[in-house]
C-alpha cells in the first residue's frame, strides 16, 4: 500500500486555487478511479494517463488506484490535470523516487504516446506558483507565455519520460529558459494622433480622458473622426505597468486566445459590435468565461454608434464602470473577472447620421438618443461634440502633434496624480475627492449654480470634479481653479443637446 501527494492548480476565473493530487495504491482486483468532482474531461484522463505510462516504458501498476483531487469541493475540468496524475502514480509505485513533490507543480495534457500539450490558462497557475515559491514543471508550448512572469521558476517538459529524467537527476531540463522575442516594453502602436487632421477639442478630450482614466463619448455625424480618434487612444495613454500586463494577460490566456508577445505590454483596445449580447459584453455561460469588459481590463472598451445596442446592453455595464469588476453567479459557481475599462462611445445626433439635414424631426431625434438610460449617461466623465471638417482643415499639409508627444505630456499629469493619491483621478471615492479635489469659495459657488442651473446629479457634480483635478494636474496646479471648472463644464455636449431637443 502506497500513497502519493502532488500539487496542480485549477482555474476559477482568473484565480488558479491550489489543487492536490493523491494517489493511493492498494490491493485488490485492478481499478482506476478518480474522485474530487471530476467532470467529464477529467475522469478521461485514467485512459490517456495509462496509455502515456505504458508508451513511455514505465509499468503500470496492476493494483487498486484511488485519486483524489482536493478540495473535493471545487469543480474539476480540462486535462490540465493529466501529468500531475501522472506523476503522482509513479511516486506511488516506487518508479520515480528522492522526490520531495512540496517543491513543485505540474501542468500539463498527456497524450497516448506520452507527450506533454499545452493547456489554458498557463498565466494564472504560474503566478500563483511564484507566490507559493515552487517551481513548476508545464508544457513545452506554453513556456513561452509563461515566460511572462518572470521571477517563477519554471521548467519546460515536451514528455513524461523526459520530466522523469529530470526528477531523477539523470538529464536536467533547462531552468527558466529565455525567449530573445519576449518585449517587456512597450511597443508604440502603428496608429498615431498625428493622422488625425483637424479635431483639436476632441484631441484634448482624449489627452484628458488618458490621464485621469475618464470615460469618453464622441457626438458628431459620420465622417468626423469618432472612430478615427477612439483606436487611437492606447497610444497615448500611460504605460502599462508590468502587473497590469500581466493582468490583461492572464485574462486572454482563459479563453485560450494567442498572446502577441511582441506587444503583450500594450493596452488592450475592444470594439464589439452593436449587435453583441450582454452575455458577449460582460461574460457568461455555464462555465464562466471573461467578456469584452474583462479583455479590455486596464485598456479601452469601443462602442461604436451606441444608440444602435440594446438598452438592458449598455445598462448591464454600469456597475462594472463604477467598480472595475464584474462577477458572474451560476448555480454551480460564482467567478469574479476584472473589468477596469476606459469607456469610449460614439454616436450621431440623429438617425439620419446629422441634424442640419432636417431628415428626422425633434421627436425621432429624442427618441432615437433615449435609447441610452440617464444612469448610464451620468457615468461618462466627458462628452464633446466634434463638428464637421473643412475643406482646408481636410487638404492641410500641416502635421499635427504626435502620439509620443501627447503621451509624454499625458505620463507626467498621471505621475502627479500616482504620487499625491495612489490612483488615478477618475477611481477618487468620496471621501479622497474631499481631500484631494478641495474647492475654493469662488469655484464651490460656480459650480455650485452651474450644478442648479444645469440639473446634474450628484454622480455628474462629482465626475466634474474629477475632471477639473486632471486638467489641474495637465496644467501643473496644485488647486483647481476657476478656469479647470468651466472647461470641465464644457464637456457636457450630449446633455446639452438633450436640453435643447425638450426645450420646447
Amino acid at each position: 500500500m502506497s500513497l502519493a501527494k502532488v500539487y496542480t492548480r485549477a482555474q476559477v476565473g482568473i484565480s488558479a486555487p491550489e489543487v492536490t493530487v493523491e494517489v493511493h495504491l492498494s490491493n485488490g482486483l485492478p481499478a482506476f478511479h478518480i474522485v474530487g468532482l471530476p467532470e467529464t474531461s477529467v475522469k478521461e484522463a485514467r485512459e490517456r494517463v495509462r496509455s502515456a505510462l505504458t508508451n513511455s516504458k514505465f509499468l503500470f501498476p496492476e493494483q487498486r488506484i484511488t485519486v483524489n483531487l482536493a478540495p473535493a469541493d471545487l469543480p474539476k475540468e480540462g486535462g490540465r490535470y493529466d501529468l500531475a496524475i501522472a506523476v503522482g502514480i509513479l511516486v506511488a509505485s516506487k518508479q520515480l523516487q528522492a522526490f520531495q513533490s512540496h517543491h513543485y507543480e505540474f501542468y500539463g495534457e498527456l497524450t497516448l504516446s506520452g507527450e506533454v500539450h499545452s493547456v489554458h490558462a498557463i498565466l494564472p497557475a504560474v503566478l500563483a506558483a511564484e507566490k507559493a515559491q515552487r517551481c513548476c514543471y508545464i508544457p513545452k508550448g506554453n513556456d513561452q507565455v509563461a515566460s511572462l512572469a518572470q521571477h517563477c521558476n519554471r521548467k519546460a517538459v515536451n514528455s513524461l519520460q523526459a520530466l522523469w529524467l529530470d526528477l531523477q537527476g539523470q538529464d536536467a531540463l533547462p531552468l527558466n529558459m529565455k525567449y530573445p522575442s519576449v518585449n517587456t516594453h512597450s511597443v508604440g502602436s502603428p496608429l498615431d494622433m498625428s493622422e488625425v487632421k483637424g479635431q483639436s477639442g476632441a484631441k484634448r478630450v482624449l489627452e484628458i480622458a488618458a490621464a485621469g482614466g475618464h470615460n469618453t463619448l464622441f457626438l458628431g455625424p459620420p465622417g468626423t473622426g469618432k472612430s478615427m480618434l477612439a483606436q487611437r487612444m492606447p497610444s497615448i495613454m500611460p504605460t502599462l505597468l508590468n502587473n497590469e500586463a500581466l493582468e490583461t494577460a492572464a485574462i486572454y490566456s482563459l479563453i485560450g486566445k494567442a498572446i502577441d508577445i511582441e506587444n503583450w505590454r500594450n493596452r488592450p483596445f475592444r470594439s464589439p459590435h452593436h449587435t453583441c449580447s450582454a452575455v458577449a459584453l460582460v461574460g457568461g455561460s455555464s462555465n464562466p468565461k471573461p467578456g469584452e469588459i474583462s479583455l479590455a481590463h486596464n485598456g479601452v472598451l469601443f462602442l461604436d454608434e451606441l444608440p444602435e445596442f440594446e438598452r438592458k446592453v449598455l445598462d448591464s455595464l454600469r456597475e462594472p464602470m463604477e467598480t472595475g469588476l464584474v462577477t458572474i453567479s451560476r448555480a454551480a459557481r460564482q467567478v469574479d473577472f476584472p473589468a477596469r475599462f476606459q469607456l469610449i462611445a460614439a454616436l450621431n445626433p440623429s438617425p439620419t447620421g446629422s441634424l442640419s439635414d432636417k431628415r428626422a424631426t425633434p421627436d425621432q431625434v429624442l427618441r432615437y438618443l433615449s435609447k441610452i438610460s440617464g444612469p448610464f449617461l451620468d457615468r461618462i466623465d466627458l462628452q464633446i461634440e466634434l463638428p464637421r471638417l473643412t475643406t482646408q482643415e481636410l487638404q492641410t499639409e500641416t502635421c499635427a502633434e504626435s502620439s509620443e508627444t501627447i503621451r509624454n505630456r499625458v505620463n507626467t499629469a498621471h505621475r502627479i496624480a500616482i504620487e499625491r493619491q495612489g490612483m488615478c483621478n477618475a477611481l477618487l471615492g468620496n471621501k479622497a475627492l474631499s481631500q484631494f479635489c478641495k474647492l475654493g469659495h469662488a469655484e464651490s459657488q460656480f459650480l455650485g449654480a452651474a450644478t442648479e442651473k444645469l440639473n446634474l446629479s450628484p454622480r455628474s457634480y462629482h465626475r466634474i470634479l474629477k475632471v477639473a483635478r486632471t486638467i489641474a494636474d495637465m496644467a501643473g496646479r496644485a488647486q483647481i481653479d476657476l478656469i479647470d471648472i468651466k472647461e470641465a463644464l464644457s464637456y457636457r455636449a450630449f446633455e446639452r443637446l438633450l436640453s435643447q431637443l425638450t426645450r420646447y
